[in-house]
């Protein structure tokens, strides 16, 4: 399982995010998380501890502290679904909700 890690600041790197969770255990592997069409940062990222115990006390201390000018939000991951959602109207295939009159 992996940590998410909310509200970061745009300019967060993926080392800076490893030495603060470094204080909590061994970290596996860290993803700051990339807009695929702009490049820019979203302001989250994943970050993968070594056991669960280090992962609770990741969240438990990092949750809601103050880093680079931010209120951190840190949780545990939540599995991606399969799918996801396509956005949009679901089942609405008159447009916009008007039917046409021909």
């Amino acid at each position: 399982m992996s940590i998410f890690v909310g509200n970061l600041s745009y300019s967060v790197e993926e080392e800076d995010l490893k030495e603060v969770f470094l204080e909590y255990g061994t970290v596996k592997r860290v993803q700051v998380a990339i807009d695929r069409e702009t490049g820019q940062k979203r302001g989250f990222a994943f970050v993968e501890m070594g056991t669960e115990a280090e992962e609770a006390a990741a969240i438990d201390a990092l949750d809601g502290a103050e880093w680079m000018g931010r209120n951190l939000k840190v949780n545990k991951a939540k599995p991606k679904t399969e799918g996801g959602s396509s956005g949009g109207r679901r089942g609405n295939n008159n447009r916009g909700g008007y039917s046409r009159r021909y």
